[in-house]
């Protein structure tokens, strides 16, 4: 399958909830999916790191990063960390680093795009609140679809025939 997103749109059109366009794909899996674990913060990735090292089980992590882009919020060696302790993917309303090698990985990573610098680990930010960006409010718990179409967001999870 190469396609996720306009099947779902199709076939659940009540029940889907839109990401406006703004996301660029970076990761080596394109197609991913999962229940959403929200971070709030700003040029700060301490939160990112904490989870990225915790068991995944096939989540997401959704980054309100205050759509900054002067400084990284993830790079190779939290992306890495992420594949390897199980998550689906990363949406960051943010920036990246380490294009190149995060395209390597198995792993689902959506960003506005790419920035060198890396961020302060100052312990800032917030872990599983609503966050509000792309014009939908994501709420953890809830779950989220992505492919190279863009992101979509619903309460409930939709059947999708792609394994997370």
């Amino acid at each position: 399958m190469l396609d996720l997103l306009p099947d779902l749109c199709d076939n659940f059109p009540d029940q889907v909830n839109l990401f406006q366009p703004i996301f660029r794909s970076f990761g080596g899996r394109v197609i991913f999916h999962g229940e959403i674990v929200t971070v709030k913060c700003f040029e700060d990735n301490s939160l990112v790191k904490e989870l990225v090292n915790q068991p995944g089980l096939g989540r997401v992590i959704v980054v309100d990063g205050g759509g900054s882009l002067r400084k990284a919020l993830l790079g190779d060696m939290l992306a890495e960390a992420a594949t390897n302790n199980g998550w689906a993917g990363l949406v960051i309303f943010g920036v990246i680093r380490d294009a190149g090698t995060i395209a390597t990985l198995d792993i689902g990573v959506q960003a506005l795009g790419t920035h060198p610098m890396k961020t302060e680990k100052l312990g800032v930010g917030s872990l599983n609140i609503d966050v509000e960006f792309a014009g939908q409010t994501i709420s953890p718990g809830h779950y989220l679809y992505a492919d190279l179409n863009g992101i979509l967001i619903t309460e409930q999870p939709l059947p999708t025939g792609v394994q997370p």
